[in-house]
Protein backbone atom coordinates (compact mmCIF):
# COMPACT_ATOMS: atom_id res chain seq x y z
CA UNK A 1 0.00 0.00 0.00
CA UNK A 2 2.89 2.35 0.72
CA UNK A 3 4.15 1.95 -2.87
CA UNK A 4 0.69 2.89 -4.16
CA UNK A 5 0.66 6.01 -2.01
CA UNK A 6 4.11 7.00 -3.28
CA UNK A 7 3.04 6.45 -6.88
CA UNK A 8 -0.04 8.63 -6.37
CA UNK A 9 2.17 11.36 -4.90
CA UNK A 10 4.48 11.18 -7.92
CA UNK A 11 1.55 11.38 -10.34
CA UNK A 12 0.02 14.33 -8.49
CA UNK A 13 3.36 16.13 -8.60
CA UNK A 14 3.85 15.45 -12.30
CA UNK A 15 0.44 16.81 -13.24
CA UNK A 16 0.89 19.77 -10.90
CA UNK A 17 -1.62 19.08 -8.16
CA UNK A 18 -0.36 20.85 -5.06
CA UNK A 19 -0.52 18.82 -1.85
CA UNK A 20 -1.23 21.25 0.97
CA UNK A 21 -1.66 18.57 3.65
CA UNK A 22 1.75 17.12 2.85
CA UNK A 23 3.27 20.60 3.01
CA UNK A 24 1.72 21.22 6.45
CA UNK A 25 2.97 17.86 7.77
CA UNK A 26 6.46 18.63 6.45
CA UNK A 27 6.51 22.07 8.06
CA UNK A 28 5.35 20.70 11.41
CA UNK A 29 7.87 17.85 11.36
CA UNK A 30 10.92 19.66 10.00
CA UNK A 31 10.33 23.35 10.77
CA UNK A 32 8.38 23.54 14.04
CA UNK A 33 7.57 27.09 15.02
CA UNK A 34 7.93 28.39 11.46
CA UNK A 35 4.85 30.06 9.99
CA UNK A 36 2.72 27.82 7.76
CA UNK A 37 1.17 29.37 4.66
CA UNK A 38 -2.58 29.32 4.24
CA UNK A 39 -3.95 26.94 1.64
CA UNK A 40 -4.64 29.90 -0.68
CA UNK A 41 -1.07 31.20 -0.32
CA UNK A 42 0.31 27.71 -0.92
CA UNK A 43 -1.81 27.18 -4.06
CA UNK A 44 -0.93 30.61 -5.44
CA UNK A 45 2.80 29.99 -4.88
CA UNK A 46 2.63 26.56 -6.57
CA UNK A 47 0.85 28.04 -9.60
CA UNK A 48 3.40 30.85 -9.88
CA UNK A 49 6.27 28.36 -9.61
CA UNK A 50 4.75 26.16 -12.29
CA UNK A 51 3.95 28.84 -14.85
CA UNK A 52 6.65 31.44 -14.24
CA UNK A 53 9.47 29.42 -15.85
CA UNK A 54 9.73 30.35 -19.51
CA UNK A 55 10.49 27.42 -21.75
CA UNK A 56 9.14 24.86 -19.30
CA UNK A 57 6.04 24.19 -21.39
CA UNK A 58 5.80 22.49 -24.74
CA UNK A 59 3.53 25.11 -26.34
Amino acid sequence: MDAVRQWITVLRTVIGVPDYDRYVRHMQAHHPGAPVKSSDEFARERLEARYSRPGSRCC
